[in-house]
Order: structure tokens, then sequence, then C-alpha cells
């Protein structure tokens, strides 16, 4: 006489769909995803592997990802970071890759070379007693159009 009855899993091995028809465990849309599928924002579940087949960088925006990230922009720099910067500086200061702005205050007579300046910041410069050399801009002669009278039709 048998005590103990088989399990119904070790009977259906080797057989070709484990006591289930065909379409519902054998079909494409019920064995989930393939390779990569489901690695999307919250694949937490995928995670190790994924960062030990590509690394950290498979996760988030990279590249360029708007226009705004096609802009340059301007190294800028407050007097107030000249003055902590160079306090004791007695010779040019060379910022040619800056533009100088006004915030803060200058004490010292400083001779400062930048790209540009603000307003507020010249001011403050040459209060103090410094300098600002800023390379020459050529002006592009202003080049005047004639118009032509229009010829009125006599009614």
């Amino acid at each position: 006489m048998k005590l103990v009855k088989r399990t119904k899993f070790s009977r259906m091995r080797a057989t070709r769909y484990h006591g289930h028809a065909m379409k519902k465990h054998k079909g494409k849309g019920n064995q989930g995803g393939r390779g990569m599928a489901g690695t999307g924002k919250r694949a937490d579940q995928k995670k190790s592997l994924i960062i030990n087949k590509y690394g950290t960088k498979y996760f988030g925006k990279t590249g360029i990802t708007s226009k705004g990230t096609l802009r340059k922009k301007n190294n800028v720099m407050n007097l107030e970071e000249i003055q902590k910067k160079y306090p004791n500086e007695k010779n040019q200061i060379n910022l040619e890759g800056y533009k100088i702005l006004g915030k803060g205050t200058l004490t010292s007579k400083l001779t400062i070379k930048a790209k540009s300046a603000s307003k507020s910041a010249i001011e403050k410069i040459q209060k103090a007693g410094g300098k600002l050399i800023l390379p020459e801009v050529k002006e592009k002669p202003k080049v005047e159009v004639k118009k032509e009278p229009e010829n009125k039709k006599a009614e």
C-alpha cells in the first residue's frame, strides 16, 4: 500500500506542458520580458544585473538632453571674490576669461585684465583707485540703406 503520493510536478516532468494547456503557459504573451525588458524607471529587481553588466551609466540621462546644455556659460567673478583671492596683489591680475560683476566692495588698488565688466564693477574699481583693462571692441561701420522714393501715380 502506497503511503506517500507523488507530487503532480514530479509526474509531469518530461512532458511538454506540465499539465497545462498549450496557450496560457506556453505562449509568448505569458512568459515575461526578454533581455533588457523591465529595466526602466522602477527596475529595482534588475538593478544589480544591469550595474554588473553596464555600470552605473545605464541609469539617468546622458549627453545633450536639451538646448540649454548647448549654451556657453560665461565665467563670472564678483568683486568680493577678487578681494578674497588677491588681498595683497600689487601687479596686474589676469582674468581674461571672466566677466567682472559688481557685487561686494574693493578696498585695494588693483589692475584687473578681464573679458568684460558690468557698469557697477567699473565704477567700484575706479573708486578704489584701481584700473580695469578690457579688450577693445571693434565697432562695425553702420551702413545706411537709401530707399528710392515710390513713384506716385496721378489719379
